[in-house]
């Protein structure tokens, strides 16, 4: 199987194309820089083949999809920068990357007869209530931009092909780019006290577990929308482990608390209650973001059992692994 894969610069392109390798699959790697930028970590995507692409040139795309001829697109190039994407000089951009861009990619898909799979987001919903979102939910209602040219991104690829997985992910973490758990470590470091939102409620994603599930899908023909983060620690919500850890969904605050018992049995004092306090604020309290945020971020990932794949690991757990992986 031949797997050409976007946006290999970023966290998951990282991972999905060190998978393909494991797997024994052929993986073409592509992103803006002509020659690979991402980590030089030494893994197996430092070594395969890349081509440079920008995914908002429809003939630059049509181009490589024809000489490449894969079986499969993992289309993980995306704007991401929430906030910047609410800026009126940054909007034509988003747009063109996250809609242009994926209708590109998903046309191209379809005129070799390429599978595709398509990474979505949380925020395509309103983030109203305290019922997970269901994968097969129609009831979009974006809140900002970002959110807006995501599902912009889904309408186009369901309009180019039926053979398509798109995946809706949240608070996304991995070795290969900026995220909350290295942003809390390093303001952490050199602060007494940290504020941090919660009232906005989800479970976080590990990009090394979501990788996994990503080639498992596309060794099938199971195509649909589906949800994949980690997985809660228990059923339910409001409970808490020996540990102190909430089960259940949980909020960025419970987060970065378990993010911090957990650096701290890895021999990082410096994140002890004594020398760094946690501090839990509302969204409105904390108030610096441009673009709005869903505060209902649950996923329902049961679809995923049900056409037979399996729930990525608790996110303790990924987030134990993942501390280990990382130079801190």
């Amino acid at each position: 199987m031949k797997v050409l894969v976007t946006g290999v610069a970023g966290q998951l392109g990282h991972d999905v194309m060190n998978e393909l390798s494991k797997r024994g699959y052929e993986g073409i790697g592509t992103d803006l820089a002509l020659e690979y930028a991402g980590i030089q970590d030494g893994s197996a995507v430092t070594r395969m083949p890349y081509v440079s692409m920008d995914i908002t040139d429809r003939a630059a795309v049509e181009k490589a999809v024809q000489e490449a001829a894969p079986d499969v697109v993992v289309h993980c190039a995306a704007w991401t920068a929430v906030d910047l994407a609410e800026d009126g000089d940054k909007i034509n951009k988003v747009k063109a990357v996250n809609v242009d861009g994926t209708r590109n990619m998903a046309d191209a898909a379809a005129s070799v007869g390429a599978k595709i799979v398509y990474l979505s987001t949380d925020y395509v919903f309103d983030g109203t209530g305290t019922r997970p979102w269901e994968p097969d939910d129609r009831n979009f209602a974006p809140l900002n931009v970002y959110g807006q040219t995501k599902l912009e991104g889904e309408e186009a690829v369901a309009a180019a092909t039926d053979r398509f997985f798109i995946v809706r992910i949240a608070w996304v973490f991995g070795k290969n780019g900026k995220n909350f758990i290295k942003t809390m470590l390093s303001i952490g470091k050199n602060h007494d006290e940290l504020r941090v939102v919660d009232d906005q409620i989800g479970t976080p994603t590990y990009t090394l577990d979501l990788s996994s599930l990503l080639v498992d899908m596309i060794e099938t023909d199971r195509f649909g929308y589906y949800h994949a983060t980690n997985s809660e620690l228990a059923p339910g919500e409001g409970g808490f482990t020996a540990q102190g850890t909430r089960t259940g969904y949980i909020s960025w605050y419970d987060f970065a608390k378990e993010i911090f018992r957990q650096a701290q049995l890895l021999g990082h004092e410096e994140y002890d209650a004594s020398h760094l306090k946690l501090i839990p604020v509302s969204t409105k309290e904390y108030g610096v973001s441009k673009a709005k945020r869903p505060f209902n971020s649950r996923l329902d990932k049961s679809k995923l059992e049900r056409s037979g794949f399996r729930l990525l690991p608790d996110w303790q757990d990924a987030l134990a692994r993942y501390l280990k992986e990382i130079e801190f």
